[in-house]
């Protein structure tokens, strides 16, 4: 029961550190890193504490008890036993040196194998497009094979290394039986006295062979240890938060000078200066990869900026708690995830107390009501793993239904209509703008064709901030706001005309 509640805290502990790491958890350790060390490593570290620790106390104290009680018989042969008995835990001092570079060497391997095959699964489908799954395959094999000649070396220093201990063992048992037959012969030993330390020689060797066993599987654990602990151990962001849930209301953000890189080389953002005032639709827009969406990272606090400062009604964002920022702020993103279960599970996920008036009133927001009324059963439907029964523009009308359920004061939609159909990219903005009355939003977008009512449009361009105004202001200035629209107002005839 003891150590049943050890792997749950320990579980715990891991959890709640990559919720406090946030997406920056896979600068630590992959994913699959991350899943291996949380099941197995926590279940290895659950043999060493709970069988080699123990039996690592036993095989200390059932040794100096038996030297003491066969000392009474024979102190000859108590000795060689005595004597004879360090050379075990030497032995296992000596391997441990070896076995720690072997067992980091196979848990390197062990990790790179279950990243390598939790990529291709999450991706055959792309495989199977482009014909590569063969290559796939290939580099599948090549780690496995790797794989298979670590376990092979752990094997083969186990083996070794239970052939020395057995060595020892037998070897010791066997010199202390010697001098007790010496002694019989010359008449120094009764019968029912050698007969003793005959039977008691293999118990003086027998916890510390047993010890010996359990080595090998603590070691695993200890390498295992040492990974989560350098998990646990990690660096993360120094804030000095207090409760401050009540002085965020009317949710303002505002950027200083915010510079931002992720790898301390390669700046994302250079010197942003923006503000998203109460009850504003704001928009963000640029080409891919012009740093759009590390604004939303930041200002949902997962990265901290390199320079400048992000204040949220007029608070440093470096003091105030994520949970108090995730009360206040909602996010629709291309990539928010629909969870295993039903779609009342997922909708429950934005409010746990919701009624059935303001789920129905958040899917006819949504535009998702017709949908779920033609479901047999309604809300109660089971959309799968990743909400893989519904089409995409499902998937994102229903995380516009959640987060309206959730009633926070700030939503951001980061390319929420991107790689959907054009009848829920329309019901999706419909739906902004109308929330738009009540709430303040940030959208970030490619499609400038959707933002053109917003209050205030910023311009992005390679981390630079090149442009702010409303629709009609960034058109006078005839700069890179107008070469975008020209652009996509090309292409949108170029589709057309197909």
């Amino acid at each position: 029961m003891a150590s049943a509640n050890a792997r749950i805290t320990l579980r715990e502990l891991i959890y709640k550190k990559l919720l406090r790491l946030g997406p920056g958890y896979s600068n630590v350790e992959s994913t699959a890193a991350v899943v291996q060390m949380s099941i197995e490593g926590v279940e290895q570290l659950e043999i060493y504490f709970g069988k080699y620790l123990p039996q690592f106390f036993y095989s200390m104290l059932a040794p100096i008890t038996l030297f003491i009680f066969i000392s009474f018989i024979s102190l000859k042969a108590a000795l060689v036993f005595i004597v004879c008995v360090p050379l075990i835990p030497l032995s296992i001092i000596a391997i441990m040196k070896i076995a720690k570079r072997i067992l980091k060497a196979y848990w390197k391997n062990y990790s790179n194998l279950g990243g390598r095959f939790l990529e291709n699964l999450q991706g055959l489908t792309t495989l199977k497009v482009f014909n590569l799954d063969e290559e796939k395959h290939e580099q599948m094999n090549n780690e496995a094979e790797r794989f298979r000649r670590i376990t092979m070396k752990v094997l083969s220093m186990q083996l070794n290394s239970i052939n020395i201990m057995d060595f020892i063992a037998f070897g010791g048992a066997a010199l202390g039986t010697i001098v007790a037959l010496n002694q019989f012969r010359n008449g120094q030993l009764l019968a029912g006295d050698l007969l003793i330390i005959i039977l008691l020689s293999s118990e003086f060797f027998i916890p510390l062979r047993l010890l010996g066993s359990y080595f090998h599987i603590a070691m695993n654990g200890m390498t295992a240890s040492d990974r989560i602990f350098e998990l646990l151990d990690s660096e993360e962001k120094e804030k000095n938060t207090k409760e401050i849930t009540n002085e965020l209301d009317d949710v303002s953000i505002e950027f200083e000078d915010v510079t931002f890189s992720y790898d301390g080389k390669r700046r994302v953002l250079n010197n942003i200066n923006l503000e998203v005032n109460k009850g504003q639709l704001v928009a963000i827009v640029g080409e891919s990869g012009s740093g759009k969406s590390t604004i939303a990272s930041l200002i949902l606090n997962s990265y901290s900026s390199t320079s400048g400062k992000i204040k949220v009604n007029d608070i440093n964002i470096e003091n105030i708690s994520s949970d108090d920022l995730y009360k206040k702020i909602s996010l629709v993103s291309t990539n928010s995830y629909i969870f295993n279960g039903t779609i009342l599970d997922n909708l429950l996920m934005g409010n746990r107390n919701a009624k059935d008036e303001e789920i129905d009133d958040a899917l006819k927001k949504s535009r998702l009501d017709e949908f779920i009324n033609s479901l047999k059963d309604g809300v109660n439907t089971n959309v799968g793993e990743g909400g893989n029964s519904l089409s995409g523009g499902q998937k994102q009308r229903l995380s516009l239904a959640r987060a309206i359920l959730a009633d926070r004061e700030m939503i951001i939609f980061d390319e929420a209509t991107s790689n959907i159909d054009v009848e829920s990219e329309e019901a999706i903005w419909k739906a902004i703008y109308e929330l738009a009355v009540n709430k303040t939003i940030l959208v970030i977008s490619h499609r400038l064709a959707n933002v053109t009512k917003a209050d205030s449009i910023y311009v992005m361009k390679n981390g630079y901030l090149v442009e702010h105004g409303n629709h009609e202001e960034l058109l006078n200035l005839k700069g890179e706001y107008l070469n975008m629209i020209n652009k996509q107002n090309e292409l949108e005839n170029i589709r057309k005309g197909c």
